[in-house]
């Protein structure tokens, strides 16, 4: 799975250039039994198998050395976890390492929760068989927020939910396309107004979309647009 995953388009070209190292680590071998066990049974019953503790920590303690806990963040993939967003992904490109543990079956032993990871993640309210695609959300969008890995720095800053809003519509050629045009103010050269129009576009397209999205930016969102209107009736 992460093998064809990182050697897929932009993934690729960052590690290429060396801006990004990703390594997978399976439990298995840090096992002691013939049979390389990672699970077993629920202590009181129930349906499913659980990751158990053993292979987990010492995989992760093999990885981490002598690191200290807090040096390298420990990120447990898990539906009880915090939910992904843009904020989080800026907040996790901000350290030079960090681990993610993928679950699988049922879920982990709870002394994995309790004393090994720093951090649960959830990528959604949603039910996967295990954390390996999550974790890939993760990294694609962290990675993008390295500098120099896209080709141009404003691409990740204008992308929707990275100021809070969705992003506003875009455009190419043709011009005209099946009788449908283009909006005249992208055609027209003022870089100002195209701006205007742009966050505009941005503000319309998140309220109808996303209004939860606008409730979180609060009322200064909407201070800012009804000073914009007043300026252009003035106008």
């Amino acid at each position: 799975m992460f093998t064809c995953f990182t050697n897929t388009s932009i993934l690729k070209r960052a590690i290429d250039s060396g801006r990004v190292t990703i390594n997978t680590h399976n439990f298995r071998e840090y096992t002691h039994d013939k049979h390389h066990t990672v699970d077993d049974y629920t202590f009181g019953g129930g349906s499913g198998m659980i990751l158990k503790p053993e292979p987990i920590f010492e995989t992760v303690e093999a990885i981490r050395g002598n690191t200290e806990k807090t040096d390298v963040p420990v990120i447990l993939m898990s539906p009880q976890g915090r939910l992904f967003s843009q904020a989080v992904a800026r907040e996790l490109s901000s350290f030079n390492r960090f681990i993610i543990v993928c679950g699988r079956y049922e879920g982990v032993d709870e002394r994995v929760r309790e004393h090994l990871a720093t951090d649960e993640i959830s990528i959604g309210d949603y039910v996967l068989s295990g954390g390996e695609l999550p974790s890939m959300v993760i990294i694609e969008s962290v990675v993008r927020l390295i500098p120099g890995v896209l080709g141009s720095e404003e691409s990740a800053l204008d992308d929707s939910h990275v100021a809070g809003l969705l992003e506003y519509p875009q455009y190419t050629r043709p011009a005209v396309y099946r009788n449908w045009s283009v909006p005249d103010i992208l055609l027209s050269g003022n870089h100002a107004e195209i701006a205007k129009w742009r966050r505009e576009q941005s503000i319309e397209r998140t309220r109808q979309r996303r209004p939860d999205l606008i409730e979180k930016i609060g009322p200064g969102l909407e201070a800012g647009r009804k000073l914009e209107k007043t300026r252009k009736n003035k106008n």
